[in-house]
């Protein structure tokens, strides 16, 4: 899986980090989300999944590769 977010998008709650931090991050300086790992472990799919499903904005998208 490939894992993008669209920052422009994206309104700061930090659902995505919360969910699952081994996959996204959130900057210090305005708390936009990015993305750290773009083809996360198979173990951390399931918590991807969620925090695509969660985001108040949409701003996740996922692709099966």
């Amino acid at each position: 899986m490939r894992v993008e977010l669209d920052e422009p998008k994206c309104v700061a709650s930090g659902q995505c980090v919360l969910t699952a931090p081994e996959v996204f991050d959130q900057r210090d300086e305005d708390g936009i989300a990015f993305v750290t790992d773009v083809e996360p472990a198979p173990d951390s799919l399931d918590a991807v999944r969620e925090a695509a499903a969660i985001c108040p904005a949409a701003a996740i998208r996922l692709t099966e590769r």
